[in-house]
């Protein structure tokens, strides 16, 4: 995948092949993980894994451009998505006003907007305006406090309903396609299927139109605890608990450095 992904070539996935988005946050791993996939979102996920956050409120206009600045440096190739934070579209001028820096200070190819008919405006607004949309629906990370906690979403016939409702006013407001999180597998699929944007899956089963993991989910990296939908590929923890070991042992026994690592 060294060819970067635009707009029109994400859309035309529908129905073909499934879209592999992952989350980084600066351009070290950005690069490392630029040959696999097609999207990179920058997400305020950030504050969670990076900042010992409970959860993701906090994070802010600064930071996201800060780090989607480091992830384009590190991955020039790759389409990236930048979270818009809690608080910047609470309404259509500070959405357009925010997602403008977004634009004008990093070279990030969309922002990302949690909500679903009730944002559609905010995400028409942008888009009429020149800002390509990635929308977000199902369980809204940013809405965590307000309900209560992380609620799967799509248990009742009026939860799949609304869902769908969401889907459909997302796309028609002009975003070119949408995550679905936390929602039951059946429901989601059919959300995949009542719209013609692709539909990215995070704990939404293996049937939507492409699949997005927090990166220090997947790679073991995150140890206060790990999502059922999470599969890890590797225990990266200990992984990097053991080199570093490794590194204090041999520092401690002046085996480290050696001939060979110095001037």
């Amino acid at each position: 995948m060294n060819k970067k992904m635009t707009i029109t070539s994400i859309q035309k996935t529908k129905g073909v092949r499934p879209l592999v988005m992952i989350t980084a946050y600066d351009a070290l791993f950005a690069k490392l993980f630029e040959p696999s996939s097609d999207m990179i979102l920058v997400g305020d996920s950030l504050n969670m894994s990076f900042a010992g956050k409970n959860d993701t409120l906090s994070a802010t206009m600064e930071q996201m451009l800060y780090h989607t600045n480091a992830v384009c440096n590190g991955a020039k190739n790759s389409f990236v998505v930048c979270d818009m934070p809690f608080g910047t579209y609470t309404n259509k001028e500070d959405a357009l006003r925010n997602a403008i820096r977004v634009f004008q200070k990093t070279s990030a190819d969309c922002v990302k907007i949690e909500g679903g008919a009730d944002k559609a405006y905010i995400v028409e607004h942008l888009t009429s305006n020149g800002i390509a949309v990635c929308g977000h629906i199902g369980l809204l990370p940013q809405s965590v406090r307000s309900e209560g906690g992380y609620k799967v979403k799509g248990k009742s016939e009026k939860e799949k309903l609304k869902l769908i409702e969401d889907a459909k006013a997302i796309e028609k407001a002009g975003a070119f396609c949408m995550v679905i999180e936390g929602v039951k597998t059946d429901v989601a699929t059919a959300i995949a299927k009542c719209v013609e944007v692709p539909v990215i899956g995070i704990g939404a089963g293996a049937d939507v139109d492409g699949q997005v993991l927090v990166f220090s989910d997947m790679l073991g990296l995150f140890e206060e605890f790990t999502p059922k939908f999470v599969k890890k590929y590797m225990d990266g923890a200990t992984l990097v608990k053991e080199a570093i070991k490794n590194y204090a042992d041999e520092v401690s026994k002046r085996e480290f450095p050696k001939e060979e690592h110095t001037y």
